[in-house]
């Protein structure tokens, strides 16, 4: 009997080594491929033509699981300077970039509010105000990610809510549509406010720095919330669909009852909020603190860890998913390679195609071929690369305001790429720590993206004009 459970064993290895000698030689396979098309076809220099490769090996490797995704995370590092790319330094600097210690923080927080079991009081307080079905659960998990939206990033939302998603049921088919929820609200709730989410930031960081007129907090929240709410509304139907008829088992949230820790954690949690919006600025009434946000969430996320006051210890630090700064900081170096090779030529003509078309089709278009960006780079990283793409690009036949509205466009829609695990923060998160597939990811992500194209244009160009202009 033991040597049949030790064969049973072994065959099961050699599957594994084969499943992973066989992602291995596919990725190395559409990189040759892709190094290929770009130097013979596209005609772009060995550089530009090795990048490509590389970044069809990463995202080949992101996809099919060959290696673990912080091992996949860590490849440029070595392959950007061995290819001549980036030099080491240029390369490692990006994995500490200061955003990285936003989403740190954060995930110290996430992982104390796991620990009191807070969690589970946030999911009573809003499940009880929804009807007692899945589609109620759905609504009450999109609306509390709204609610910490309007002052937390996206990415933050999605690491305190993973664990209410993942104690409501048991039921495969009912947790992967509220995990979908987290993933997906907190995108959509990173359009909110301006510091709700780093695309947010790097673009009205951007328009300060070559002295375009920016847009206040109040302006741009009156200019997003709509299409938060529609996005939202969509969200639900969506995923919603053939859940009639499934049973949930609630009772345990009703006997919930908030301890001391729990109230004295939700302290610290309204602390943050009340400091991150005093902090904010509110142009042209007031200037803010000046803090940097990113300093503001580390701050509070070591305050965890602070003996009679926080609520962790180092052993609890082992959960936080280092693997997912990895990749952050993997996208980040992408986007320094990206700028390296200097591929602004190369967009020039490729938006002078578009410049006679209508304002509304080119605007479509862009926001398109941002989604298809974020199959490879995560938004952050895209928006840091593209948005002086874009101005220099479109300079010839776009005005100022023009530009800028594009620009935002772009900005905002790119948070609305629900299909790829890597291509934002709360894919990523829910992917790695929710065990989602990837094909159900994709399938209900396609259409809400979908959703999130039309509904950006529309408004860009008919309601958000009114305020730039």
């Amino acid at each position: 009997m033991s040597q049949k459970v030790q064969l049973n064993k072994q065959k099961l290895k050699d599957e594994h080594f084969f499943k992973i000698f066989l992602g291995l030689v596919l990725a190395v396979f559409l990189a040759l491929i892709a190094t290929a098309i770009a130097f013979f076809y596209l005609k772009a220099s060995i550089k530009v033509s090795i990048l490509l490769g590389i970044m069809a090996l990463l995202v080949t490797l992101w996809t099919n699981k060959a290696l673990p995704m912080g091992v996949v995370s860590l490849l440029p590092i070595i392959l950007f300077p061995s290819f001549g790319i980036l030099e080491t330094k240029q390369a490692t600097a990006n994995y500490a970039n200061p955003i990285i210690f936003l989403f740190l923080g954060g995930f110290m927080i996430a992982t104390a509010t796991e620990k009191t079991g807070l969690h589970k009081v946030i999911a009573k307080t809003f499940l009880s105000r929804f009807p007692q079905t899945p589609k109620g659960v759905i609504c009450a998990l999109g609306f509390a990610s709204i609610v910490l939206g309007s002052a937390l990033s996206n990415s933050t939302v999605a690491l305190l809510l993973l664990p209410v998603a993942m104690s409501i049921s048991d039921d495969i088919f009912l947790r992967t549509r509220f995990l979908l929820t987290i993933a997906f609200a907190a995108s959509i709730s990173g359009i909110t406010t301006p510091i709700s989410s780093p695309p947010n930031l790097i673009y009205l960081g951007f328009l300060e720095n070559i002295h375009m007129p920016s847009l206040s907090f109040t302006t741009w929240i009156f200019m997003m919330l709509p299409i938060t709410l529609l996005m939202l509304f969509a969200m639900i139907k969506i995923l919603s669909f053939n859940t009639e008829g499934k049973n949930l088992n609630l009772e345990a949230f009703t006997q919930i009852k908030s301890t001391k820790e729990q109230k004295r954690l939700l302290v610290f949690l309204c602390a943050l909020l009340i400091t991150l919006f005093i902090n904010s600025p509110i142009k042209p009434f007031y200037n803010g603190l000046g803090l940097n946000e990113n300093v503001v969430l580390l701050a509070f996320g070591l305050m965890m860890f602070l003996p009679k006051i926080g609520f962790l210890s180092w052993n609890d630090s082992k959960s936080i998913p280092y693997e997912l700064i990895f990749l952050f900081g993997a996208s980040f170096c992408i986007a320094t390679a990206f700028s390296q090779v200097e591929l602004s030529g190369a967009f020039e003509k490729f938006f002078l195609l578009f410049k006679d078309l209508p304002f509304v089709l080119f605007v479509f278009i862009a926001s398109c071929c941002a989604i298809a960006a974020t199959s490879f780079l995560s938004t952050t990283a895209l928006i840091a690369i593209i948005l002086p793409i874009i101005n220099v690009a479109t300079a010839s036949f776009l005005d100022e305001t023009h530009r800028m509205l594009v620009m935002l466009i772009i900005t905002i829609c790119a948070s609305f790429s629900f299909m790829i695990p890597i291509s934002t923060p709360p894919n990523a998160i829910v992917f790695a720590q929710g065990g989602i597939k990837t094909l159900d990811m994709m399938k209900f992500g396609s259409l809400l993206t979908l959703v999130g194209i039309v509904l950006v244009t529309l408004f860009g160009v008919w309601y958000w004009w009114l305020f730039i202009f």
